[in-house]
């Protein structure tokens, strides 16, 4: 009876886990709205990628392999598109670039981010983010 009871617990929390990230995925949370622009310090393979040269830049790490990679470069494509030259787009190779995204702390594809003009992240995702949410990312810059 009392492995039973563990079994079903054991279900149950899975089934909560997996709702959870699941829930998450997708979707842009702030991560660096509060930093210092004094203490700021850019990697230089994000400066050499274009980063922190006075434009908002969506990079995203995606990989030939990566179906759901496919899923972000339109939804990029298409929040650019409707205001060009607010914002640039960098994609970044996760098996050329491991290095970086391990600084970045990079855990799944596809990951995504949003760096203000001067090299900060403000935003990140991982999974495809929504149009709206990442226009709504864009535009608070």
């Amino acid at each position: 009876m009392i492995a039973v009871i563990v079994l079903v617990a054991v279900i149950v929390a899975t089934l909560a886990v997996g709702t959870a990230l699941r829930t998450r995925s997708g979707t842009l949370r702030t991560t660096g709205a509060g930093a210092s622009a004094g203490t700021h310090e850019l990697h230089p393979a994000l400066a050499t990628a274009g980063v922190g040269d006075g434009v908002p830049v969506v990079l995203h790490f995606s990989a030939p392999w990566c179906g759901p990679c496919a899923a972000v470069r339109r939804v990029v494509v298409q929040v650019l598109a409707r205001d060009p030259g607010r914002a640039r787009e960098v994609e970044l190779d996760l098996d050329e670039n491991p290095v970086l995204a391990r600084k970045l702390g990079v855990l799944s594809l596809p990951t995504t981010f949003v760096f203000d003009g001067e090299g900060r992240e403000r935003f990140r995702a991982s999974g495809v983010p929504s149009v709206d949410d990442l226009r709504t990312a864009l535009s608070s810059l």
